[in-house]
């Protein structure tokens, strides 16, 4: 798939876009672009892969459209990572998520379709379903934008798809990080409420997912990889003692448990029954009946289904997280 092709990925200076470009560089590939708005991070980037002529540093902004049409030209497949994520950021500057999130998505499809890129893949949230928080909301019109982006497309070969997975471990500024920081200070660590779950994907295991759901993607899919449930008291409990762990009260935007695939959504969605088992979100019944043909095992979801991380049947051990967290740290 990836040979002698050239991959942008935008954000690419973030934890997803580090850990994609050491996994990407063991491919054929032809060239791959860092693009983002952060020259500190791609100074420092630089320095790490200056040894391989294939990695090439653009400076831009998503919002920038006449910076994505000359960075896109000649490129065959876009990871758009780019996005403003911090949920208490984007609620107390709303104006300025949507712009990134939203805005600089319809920037990337007009770019993408106008310079015949092949396939454009986005990274979304699970806050992005039933969504509370503006974050949220942003990721879930970013999806829609995406999805139905194909529809502008016309006669051009330009496919757009999207990845949707919960909370990455060890990613930067993620609560993991903090509670880190804390315990390696001796200090108390916070929690919002005893009673939140959410669900849980590696670094590593997020950039083999994305890169395999590129290589299988049509148009108009969303992926969602089926992944394991935590409590963060569970969690928290790896950092600190009980007596260390303050509970402050829910933030504004936060909910109990997350969701994946809502039940309006598994009407039309497919398990990919497998090693590594995912589901495919088809935004009709007609490319889901187009999906069951490209996969040998699938299943059906009930009307009822909704994958919630609070109702998830597979949970992480606190033993099994440990491991996660020392490996990545």
């Amino acid at each position: 798939m990836f040979d002698d092709k050239k991959i942008l990925i935008t954000g690419g200076t973030g934890s997803f876009g580090r850990a994609f470009l050491k996994r990407i560089l063991n491919e054929p590939i032809k060239k791959i672009y860092i693009f983002s708005r952060d020259e500190l991070k791609q100074w420092e980037m630089k320095k790490e892969f200056e040894t391989d002529n294939r990695v090439c540093f653009l400076l831009g902004d998503i919002r920038d459209k006449d910076r994505l049409y000359r960075a896109f030209e000649g490129i065959d497949y876009v990871v758009h990572a780019a996005a403003q994520k911090h949920v208490p950021s984007c609620e107390f500057n709303p104006f300025e998520a949507v712009k990134t999130n939203i805005i600089g998505t319809e920037n990337i499809i007009n770019a993408a379709i106008d310079r015949e890129v092949k396939k454009v893949i986005a990274l979304s949230t699970d806050k992005a379903v039933k969504p509370i928080n503006l974050y949220g909301c942003t990721k879930s019109v970013m999806e829609k934008l995406f999805i139905h982006g194909n529809n502008y497309s016309g006669n051009k070969s330009t496919s757009f798809a999207c990845v949707r997975y919960g909370n990455v471990i060890g990613s930067r500024g993620s609560v993991l990080e903090s509670w880190k920081k804390a315990k390696e200070q001796n200090d108390n660590i916070y929690l919002t409420d005893i009673r939140m779950t959410r669900f849980w994907i590696s670094l590593d295991y997020a950039v083999n997912f994305v890169i395999n759901s590129l290589d299988g993607m049509k148009k108009e899919e969303i992926y969602v990889p089926e992944l394991k449930s935590m409590r963060l008291i569970d969690m928290a409990k790896i950092f600190a003692d009980e007596e260390n762990i303050i509970l402050t009260g829910s933030r504004q935007g936060e909910k109990l448990d997350e969701i994946l695939i809502s039940k309006e959504e598994a009407r039309n969605t497919l398990k990919v029954v497998c090693m590594n088992s995912f589901f495919i979100i088809c935004s009709n019944k007609e490319i889901r009946l187009e999906k069951e043909k490209s996969y040998f095992d699938t299943l059906m979801l009930g009307s009822n289904f909704e994958y919630s991380s609070g109702e998830n049947s597979d949970w992480i051990t606190s033993d099994e997280m440990r491991k996660l967290i020392w490996k990545k740290w």
